[in-house]
């Protein structure tokens, strides 16, 4: 006979005894109320303000309740859905080339036997990550300037490439200021994104280079059988990661936006800023709200993908 296993019931803790346990570690609760109260002030106190997405709001009368009308004018309006459209691109794109890059450069530096002299590489190009958008956007219109003390066109110029009298204006261009926006995100971003690799590259075990060695493995062979197989899971997940934050795009962008490119550089939360802050008029709080909530809804959407993807790929792991 077969015993059966009875189901033992939880215990339900009592009031007491959690006040007892909430006393025992009071020290612990008392370090985590500031940051509970600060998560309570600017990030869920602020959300009663999606209230107003439904309402005609300039700041000087009360709001009125016009239910969906922000968003059908929304919806109507081309400069949304351009703002829109250069977000999922430029964000996307972005997001591809500096996850390319960062592998790259991880697999560099794991190539590299002299321990001090890694470090210091490693050290130089997480450097820019530190540096403000607004310092960065200062540098680059210099290096990128269309006169004889832009480093870009000077160069371009001794080789034969420009004419002195026809010089490129990157950022003022609506050709080159993507492609101009994505080599400073490279530069800026990359180095930071390598440390999640290195990590990855450091834990790998070395006994399996060895046996690669040993078995005629040449270092191409080495790192396509154990270096990237390795990375794969960890390059999905930091992907994954950053794909949910895609709608999340603003300081980079407004820094070195300008009126001369706004058709191809100006995103969702620039949009929303000209719209609040830059029209000429009294500004429509209710209407940029209305944006605001879709842009939140998309990334929300964004995420809950993410995270079902996510499932599949880290074998029923999500990231919420």
């Amino acid at each position: 006979m077969k015993k059966t296993k009875t189901a033992v019931p939880k215990q339900k803790i009592s009031g007491a005894k959690l006040w007892a346990k909430i006393y025992k570690y009071r020290g612990f609760y008392l370090m985590f109320l500031p940051v509970f109260v600060f998560a309570i002030i600017f990030s869920y106190l602020p959300m009663l303000g999606i209230v107003l997405g439904f309402t005609d709001y300039n700041g000087i009368k009360d709001p009125t309740f016009v239910g969906f009308k922000h968003f059908e004018r929304m919806f109507k309006m081309a400069n949304f859905w351009s703002a829109f459209a250069n977000t999922i691109v430029i964000s996307l794109v972005k997001l591809i080339l500096t996850t390319l890059f960062a592998v790259i450069v991880s697999l560099l530096l794991n190539e590299i036997v002299n321990l001090h002299f890694k470090k210091v590489v490693q050290t130089i190009i997480y450097l820019p990550h530190f540096m403000s958008w607004v310092v960065t956007a200062s540098i680059f219109s210099l290096i990128l300037a269309p006169t004889n003390h832009g480093l870009v066109n000077t160069f371009l110029v001794n080789i034969g490439v420009l004419d002195a009298n026809n010089m490129i204006y990157f950022l003022g261009s609506e050709k080159w200021w993507r492609f101009a926006y994505y080599i400073i995100n490279i530069w800026k971003e990359t180095g930071w994104q390598t440390v999640i690799f290195m990590a990855t590259l450091a834990g790998i075990n070395t006994e399996l280079y060895e046996a690669a060695a040993i078995d005629g493995a040449g270092r191409w062979n080495k790192m396509r059988f154990i270096t990237f197989p390795a990375l794969a899971n960890t390059i999905l997940t930091v992907f994954i990661l950053n794909l949910a934050k895609v709608m999340n795009l603003f300081e980079s962008a407004f820094v070195l936006q300008n009126d001369a490119v706004l058709g191809t550089a100006n995103v969702l939360e620039t949009y929303i800023y000209y719209q609040t802050f830059n029209s000429g008029a009294i500004p429509n709080y209710g209407y940029t709200t209305a944006i605001g909530l879709f842009k939140s809804l998309v990334g929300c959407v964004l995420v809950l993908v993410c995270n079902q993807w996510s499932k599949k790929v880290r074998e029923g792991r999500g990231i919420v």
